[in-house]
């Protein structure tokens, strides 16, 4: 599935003419599910890995893991910090559901959205389910 997300966060680019390499992802939720801080097995690190493989520059912002702790596979994200959700991004890729999310305009930020959760209501042209 992960490799899907990112064919996904790719044809979103596209659609805007911004290749995946160099482009400036922030993801929206690092925990394995909503409402918690338990990011143990959670896909987001897999996603993270594939996109910066590729070239992205990902940040994260999660309201319940502030800061990335240790793990044995991702280690080397240790001590990434949650970034606030804003302007200065090319894409949004929606990884976790969490309640906060559901309840902020990120249509109103004009950059694509990639989401896979089902968090964005309504429609828009920069909206792209996955």
């Amino acid at each position: 599935m992960p490799d899907f997300v990112v064919h996904c966060v790719m044809e979103a680019l596209n659609t805007l003419g911004k290749p995946l390499k160099g482009a400036k992802i922030l993801m929206l939720g690092l925990a394995y599910k909503a409402n918690v801080d338990d990011d143990r097995e959670s896909p987001s690190y897999h996603l993270m890995q594939k996109l910066e493989e590729r070239g992205a520059v990902v940040s994260y912002n999660d309201p319940y893991i502030p800061v990335i702790r240790p793990s044995r596979e991702f280690s080397n994200y240790a001590g990434r910090k949650s970034v606030p959700v804003g302007k200065g991004f090319d894409l949004i890729l929606i990884s976790t559901p969490h309640d906060e999310y559901k309840t902020m305009d990120l249509t109103g930020l004009n950059i694509p959205i990639v989401d896979t959760r089902n968090v964005v209501k309504g429609s828009s042209p920069l909206v792209f389910r996955a």
